[in-house]
């Protein structure tokens, strides 16, 4: 997979994801693998200058808890304000795609 494509989209799915619960990052490099059939392939490297950035920007706090396994993880949670990025990115992208659709289905591909 490209990786413009993944990095233009790499806010939104964590997002996304984060909206849904409060994640460490190997479970969230192990989350995004699964749900997209391996097309999606996050290392380590990646995606905590990432998650960093996000945190830095208000995005995200993180706090450490002991896992199910009892082991100390850092864990991410999603502000209010990545909520609001998170309405965004969501609206961003839905533009994205329905103009990318209609480019490719040409003048008649009728977008929702």
């Amino acid at each position: 997979m490209d990786k413009g494509l993944i990095g233009g989209s790499s806010i939104l799915m964590l997002l996304s994801l984060l909206q849904e619960k409060d994640y460490y990052g190997y479970e969230i490099i192990k989350e995004i693998e699964q749900r997209s059939n391996s097309v999606f392939q996050f290392k380590e490297g990646t995606l905590y200058p990432v998650l960093h950035r996000m945190e830095t920007q208000g995005f995200l706090k993180s706090y450490k808890a002991k896992s199910e396994t009892g082991k100390e993880r850092k864990y991410y949670q999603i502000t209010t304000k990545g909520k609001e990025q998170l309405a965004k990115e969501k609206e961003q992208w839905s533009t994205f795609t329905g103009s990318v659709q209609k480019v490719l289905g040409g003048a008649g591909y009728a977008c929702t």
